[in-house]
Formats: C-alpha cells, sequence, structure tokens
C-alpha cells in the first residue's frame, strides 16, 4: 500500500480573530463592515515582505460563479458567502492561505497544506496572526482567551483540521464508532465542505471541538496523533475489504476506472462515487502508473462552480453533466 499520508487530501489550521471596539459581523452597518475590510487589509499589507503575492477580493464586487469557485476550493466559507454584501476575503498566489473577512467573526484566518505538518502550518499562522495584532486590537479575556461570536471558539480560537479520504471506514460501516469516538476525545467528524455537508466521495474533515482551557500545541498534538491512528486503521481495513472481497473489491474499482474512461453523462455526485474508488485503486497499489494529485484535481474541478468558470458561461445541469464526463474521459 501507499504511505498512510496518502489518503490525507489537505489539512488546515483556521484562527478567529475580533477586533475589540466593533460588534460582531452580523451587528455590523454596512458601511462599519466595508470599513473594517480596508482596516484589515492595511493592517495585512503593513509588510511588503506580506504583499507580494497577495490578493484582495471584495466580495460584493465578485459574480455568482466566483463565490461558488472559492467555495469549491475551500477558500471560503458558507457562511462568508452568504455575508457576501460586507465580507471579503485575501489569497496568496498558491491558495495556501485565505484570510476571510466579516464572516461569524472579523477574521477568520486559515493556512492550508497538503499533508499532516499542522505544526508547520499553525507557525504560518500565528506570524500572520502576530502581524495583524500589531495593528489591529483583537478582543481578548485572561480568563476566556480570545472574545468570538460563538462560545464554542472562545480559548484558543483555533480550529485545526484534516481532511481524510476513509472508503474502508465508510464500506466497513465503522464511520460511527469513529464518530462516537472523536466526540469523547473532543474532537469531531464533518463532510467535505465543514459543518452541514456531506461526506460526498469517502471525504471527511475531522478537527477539534475544544478550544477553552487548552494550549495550541496540545491541541495540535492531539488531532496529529489522533490522525495518524485512525490512517492506520484505514488502512487496515482497506486491506481486508480486498482480502475477503477480493473479486467485489477488485469489480467495483475497475468498475469505476471504467466508467471514468467512457461515461458520456455524470453527475457531481456520481464522479466522486467513482473518483473514490479509483483513488482507493491507487491506495492500495491495485491500480498502478495512476497520478492520486490527478483524481485530487478531478474532484474540485468537476464541481458545478468550477465548471461553470471552465466554460465561461452559464451551463444547465445536463449540460455540466455532459462536459463533466468530457472532461473526466480526456484526462484519462
Amino acid at each position: 500500500m501507499l504511505n498512510k499520508e496518502s489518503l490525507v487530501l489537505r489539512s488546515r489550521i483556521r484562527l478567529a480573530r475580533n477586533v475589540k471596539t466593533l460588534f460582531f459581523p452580523h451587528r455590523l452597518s454596512t458601511e462599519v463592515a466595508r470599513k473594517l475590510v480596508d482596516q484589515v487589509e492595511d493592517a495585512f499589507y503593513v509588510s511588503r515582505a506580506m504583499e507580494d503575492g497577495y490578493q484582495t477580493h471584495r466580495m460584493w464586487e465578485l459574480g455568482r460563479t466566483d463565490l461558488m469557485v472559492a467555495f469549491e476550493k475551500h477558500l471560503v466559507s458558507a457562511k462568508l458567502i452568504n455575508n457576501s454584501d460586507i465580507a471579503a476575503y485575501i489569497i496568496d498566489e498558491k491558495e495556501d492561505v485565505s484570510l476571510m473577512i466579516n464572516e461569524e467573526d472579523h477574521i477568520r484566518l486559515q493556512v492550508m497544506g497538503r499533508d499532516l505538518e499542522l505544526e508547520e502550518l499553525y507557525r504560518k499562522a500565528s506570524k500572520i496572526d502576530d502581524l495583524l495584532s500589531e495593528k489591529l486590537d483583537f478582543a481578548f479575556d485572561y480568563n476566556l482567551g480570545y472574545i468570538t461570536a460563538c462560545p464554542t471558539n472562545l480559548g484558543t480560537a483555533m480550529r485545526a483540521s484534516v481532511m481524510l479520504h476513509l472508503p474502508g471506514f465508510t464500506f466497513t460501516d465503522k464511520i460511527g464508532y469513529v464518530s462516537q469516538a472523536l466526540a469523547q476525545m473532543g474532537m469531531t467528524i464533518r463532510g467535505i465542505y465543514g459543518e452541514g455537508s456531506q461526506a460526498e466521495g469517502n471525504i471527511y474533515q475531522i478537527s477539534n471541538e475544544v478550544t477553552l482551557g487548552m494550549k495550541e500545541e496540545d491541541i495540535l498534538y492531539n488531532l496529529k496523533d489522533t490522525i495518524v491512528k485512525l490512517l492506520d486503521e484505514e488502512q487496515d481495513h482497506q486491506r481486508k475489504l480486498l482480502n475477503q472481497y477480493t473479486l467485489e473489491m477488485e469489480d467495483k474499482i475497475f468498475r469505476s476506472m471504467g466508467t471514468l474512461m467512457n461515461a458520456r453523462l455524470m453527475t457531481s455526485k456520481e464522479a466522486l462515487y467513482h473518483l473514490s474508488l479509483v483513488r482507493m485503486g491507487i491506495e492500495t497499489e491495485l491500480l498502478k502508473g495512476i497520478d492520486i494529485g490527478l483524481i485530487d484535481g478531478l474532484i474540485i474541478n468537476t464541481q458545478p462552480g468550477m465548471m461553470k468558470k471552465a466554460y465561461g458561461t452559464e451551463l444547465t445541469e445536463k449540460e455540466r453533466d455532459i462536459n463533466r464526463a468530457k472532461i473526466i474521459r480526456g484526462i484519462f
């Protein structure tokens, strides 16, 4: 089998911050909220080194397609899109940093990577946080920590999360067990787009739930330790499935490969299902010579917003399904 970290699609550190003198975003007038965007932007770009390669997007100036694409790339949240009349985000060229302004909190800073180096992501986020705090007076209490709009984020106001591909747990009906075990450890499991989303393509996000009374370093250690153990179990489940149900699993995987190579119509949900099985085939080395990064790219690039952006026009649902199948066939 491939290295267990091949099961990791993305890791993320998110810090929530609020300016001491202002109401939370849901209480701000449009004028004050948009002025805050300018203030955060000024604080962020105070360093010439930080300015290089970053760009601000004011969401009230963007079209619906651009908002969908940013969401599908995990650069912004559904809440930020709901607040698009007052919200903005700053991203770098590699799209590894996203600073959301006027989401549930004034600032939601995200730093993302493609492996389990959570400590490195936190150091990068902390550096940007320190830069912002030189110009912005954040709401902080020595007993409660950082003050946030939702009480569950009090304390460090940090969410560390890892997006994982877990077909072994899913096909053996063990995801319920995982959810219960994580809850007992102060963690949670969500779908592909976080809170309220479904686990399409057997993709899940696992993150810390507890932020109060713990240090950032302890949160990171506990989450990473848990993820490593989960990945070991996932690989064990995949091995057992292939050993006990060899023909059935090979049939599923090769049928999915055949469908992706030949289908003329493909819904987004169907694409995720088949891409997940092919990814499992690569993870178990049943399928060889296929770049796993190619599969991960298709998972993002065949989403509705990305499709609309690629073709530069409004597509009907059927047109999306036709072109999605065409893109996938072309890649394979």
